[in-house]
């Protein structure tokens, strides 16, 4: 442990990082621990940070902006894809954890650093996905993860100790839920959620923290556009919009109006199931528009292949593996598909359900004389049949080679 000397921490500010500090400088003779944060859009969870890391012991603390490169290097890019993790999860810590690793590491290099420490259980995805994208740009940095080695096995022990070494807290045992903010979600585990039996209580003051249950939403529907340029959207109600006011002014509307509220079981990459709440407000409306336009848009084997593209894209970023040249090779097949990906798609929110009111597009594949059920004077409805005698040949040729065998 001598050979330790510096240590950048991914700071979080939260319980694990707040008592790893102290425990770094006891563990690793009084090393220099430099606290780094990145800003994907955690704001509230921010405010303090420097006092707190003076508080704790740590020499530094800095503060990176990432909300910008988080949404369009890895929020859009994802949302094209139409990844989603096994039908419910939006991937909102998946996607975060690349930049923010990314970013600790440059800081790290740059620093001369002997290791990074990060405050990930032994159990859980975010050890991988930090310790991936570590790999992919310091393969030789030592990585210190205390969950897997110190002598605490329990949220109760880690406030335990918190207690024991002064620290403050802004949790007590009764709303210890483990919670991951972003821009793009709020999710929570722990306490009552860890029984699949247990309803959520999203009515309960203060568990919501992003928007209301779908029962406490208006009686009233809310009516927006959306418009998209290649797949990415930058304009709401007609305004023009960067990435990330887009989608803090949806998340504002969306949780107004309970969207993207999700209670998933979920398969973690280490081999066991957890079970959380996620709310996912602005994500949950994008997602569900950026599909209707490609109804719109994209030929029938683009969009069914590309379905198939999804769940593998979802499983890589769920997995940690942003920084793989398969990834890399996926986000180019779906950019190609996004070309045409460009239009207007207009969204009914009500009580927390999502309702199409329209969708326009300059690219689109909809020919309305052709689909008609009047009469049109471009299809020949007789066509299909020679059609279906082709589609059908090896279902008939079967049948009676069977009937041949059975009389015979």
């Amino acid at each position: 442990m001598s050979e330790i000397k510096k240590v950048v921490l991914a700071y979080s500010g939260g319980l694990d990082t707040s008592i790893i500090i102290p425990w770094l400088k006891e563990n690793y003779n009084n090393c220099e621990v430099i606290c780094v944060s990145g800003n994907v859009g955690q704001d509230a969870e921010l405010e303090g940070l420097e006092e707190r890391r003076v508080d704790l012991g740590g020499r530094r603390m800095i503060i990176k902006e990432l909300q910008d490169e988080f949404v369009n290097e890895y929020v859009f890019p994802t949302l094209k894809a139409g990844a989603v993790y096994e039908n419910k999860y939006l991937l909102g810590t998946s996607f975060a954890r690349p930049v923010i690793a990314k970013r600790i590491v440059e800081i790290a290099l740059k620093e001369g650093a002997d290791a990074i420490c990060h405050g990930c259980t032994g159990k859980g995805n975010d050890q991988v996905r930090f310790e991936l994208a570590i790999k992919a740009f310091a393969p030789s940095m030592k990585i210190i993860a205390p969950w897997r080695i110190w002598n605490i096995k329990s949220r109760d022990e880690e406030i335990d100790y918190a207690e024991a070494h002064n620290i403050p807290l802004k949790i007590n045992r009764e709303t210890n839920y483990s919670k991951d903010m972003n821009l793009w979600h709020l999710s929570h585990e722990g306490l009552d959620l860890e029984d699949p039996a247990n309803e959520p209580n999203y009515q309960k003051p203060g568990f919501l923290e992003l928007g209301v249950s779908p029962e406490q939403a208006p009686d009233a529907p809310t009516y927006i556009t959306l418009d998209f340029e290649k797949g990415i959207p930058v304009a709401l109600n007609g305004e023009k919009m960067d990435g990330v006011t887009l989608i803090k002014t949806l998340n504002k509307i969306g949780g107004a109006n309970g969207i993207g509220l999700a209670d998933i079981v979920e398969n973690r990459l280490v081999g066991m199931k957890s079970r959380g709440v996620y709310e996912t407000p602005g994500g949950t409306i994008l997602y569900h528009a950026h599909e209707v336009l490609e109804t719109l848009c994209l030929d029938k084997e683009t969009q069914h292949y590309k379905q198939q593209i999804a769940l593998k894209f979802a499983d890589i970023v769920y997995n940690g593996q942003w920084y793989t040249p398969l990834r890399e090779a996926l986000s180019a097949f779906v950019d190609e598909t996004q070309k045409t990906v460009t239009g207007t798609v207009k969204l009914k929110l009500y009580k927390g359900n999502l309702i199409n009111a329209g969708v326009t597009s300059p690219y689109s594949l909809y020919d309305e004389e052709i689909a008609t059920f009047g009469e049109d004077e471009v299809y020949d409805q007789m066509d299909s049949q020679g059609f279906i005698n082709l589609f059908g040949l090896p279902i008939k040729v079967k049948a009676l080679l069977d009937e041949k065998r059975n009389n015979g």
